[in-house]
């Protein structure tokens, strides 16, 4: 290759290439045809090749040409990377975390049991949802560091898991506005005539709720059931029903417009925490357990 050779004249014959003419490849970099097209045929000079042919009002690649192209394409898709390659090696490595969120656990509680680690510099946090025993699987052949759930993992002597609670919240009652006069009234008896919004048996509070509605004598007007906690909250704003919900979520909830009408007297939402390892090593996992005991 001659020493004159010049990654600008390269460049200028990838605009021209790719744009399929002279006259659309000057209006592209702003420059006069004129210079581009010397630019051009000072490259093909350098190379030893015609490079490009006149077709018509366009041009077409000789296969000198599309030889050049090809390498062209790799060297300025390279020099677009550049300046990410230079952050990365600039920058303090990212702290990976991936969660494993259980389909049972109610969303507006993730973000709660996930923010002692949120100030970290430079976190990368992955989650992904799914069914409890399918996160186990992940979890078994490392595909996460860790699973949040609303149970604890059961005992199995193939599999080195283990649980580490995290705590419980308390659940309520809550209610659209339009909702809360019935709702209100005779509590907790007004949930058989009020609409209701349950959690299906994917959740381990449904099966608390359950036995609750038993002791108290209630059979629900039950007009929805979710595996989502997210959309039953989503539903039961927009005025379907009155849903129970973690009272740690009570922020969130009066936002999203819910008053909370009463408490569900001994049911729980437990959380825990589970991971491959007896003794934890990964330092972000570390510091959910220390921060929520």
């Amino acid at each position: 290759m001659a020493a004159s050779f010049s990654y600008r004249h390269l460049r200028y014959f990838w605009v021209v290439a790719k744009e399929g003419g002279f006259t659309p490849a000057a209006a592209r970099l702003g420059i006069a045809v004129q210079t581009i097209s010397a630019q051009v045929r000072e490259l093909e000079r350098d190379l030893g090749h015609e490079l490009l042919k006149p077709a018509g009002r366009r041009v077409v690649l000789t296969d000198a040409g599309a030889a050049v192209l090809r390498q062209a394409d790799q060297i300025f898709a390279l020099g677009e990377q550049l300046p990410d390659v230079v952050r990365g090696a600039t920058s303090p490595p990212r702290l990976r975390l991936t969660v494993g969120i259980s389909d049972g656990v109610s969303k507006l509680m993730v973000h709660q049991l996930l923010q002692p680690v949120m100030g970290q510099a430079n976190l990368h946090l992955q989650c992904q949802e799914d069914e409890f025993d399918d996160l186990l699987a992940d979890l078994a052949l490392h595909r996460l560091d860790v699973v949040l759930a609303d149970q604890s993992a059961p005992t199995n002597p193939n599999l080195r898991i283990y649980t580490h609670p995290l705590g419980k919240s308390e659940v309520a009652w809550y209610a659209p506005e339009s909702l809360v006069a019935i709702a209100k009234h005779d509590f907790p008896r007004s949930l058989s005539r009020a609409p209701v919004l349950l959690p299906t048996s994917h959740a381990a509070v449904r099966a608390r709720l359950n036995r609750w509605f038993e002791r108290e004598g209630i059979l629900p007007n039950v007009v929805g059931e979710f595996e989502d906690s997210a959309l039953l909250v989503t539903f039961g704003a927009a005025g379907m029903g009155v849903l129970p919900a973690p009272t740690l979520s009570h922020r969130d909830l009066v936002r999203r417009g819910l008053k909370r009408i009463g408490l569900c007297i001994g049911v729980v939402e437990e959380h825990f925490l589970i991971c491959t390892e007896r003794k934890v090593v990964h330092p972000l996992v570390q510091r959910l357990l220390s921060a929520h005991r």
